[in-house]
């Protein structure tokens, strides 16, 4: 997607789209989707996604979430206060 297609103005009756039931969708043109097409696919991850990804071990997530909140802000938040320390250890 370029510049240009972002500054396209939708045409999309968004309010009509909107009011339709899943019952509305003729979706008899769409082909099924078979194992042979999982089997192909390819995730493909942006760039600027695939630089913040962190591998983190089940239970570990699992934790975070317990918590409550907003589990990636916590992260943030324990692993900059994790850096503040260890700097302020190097000026000791």
């Amino acid at each position: 997607m370029n510049d240009k297609d972002l500054k396209n103005t939708s045409r999309t009756n968004w309010e009509a789209l909107e009011s339709m039931s899943d019952d509305d969708i003729d979706y008899s043109d769409i082909p099924p989707l078979t194992d042979e097409f999982f089997n192909k696919a390819v995730l493909r991850i942006p760039v600027a996604q695939a630089k913040n990804l962190v591998q983190l071990d089940p239970d570990v997530m699992a934790w975070f979430e317990e918590q409550g909140g907003e589990y990636k802000e916590t992260i943030n938040s324990i692993l900059r206060r994790y850096i503040q320390n260890d700097g302020d250890k190097k000026t000791a």
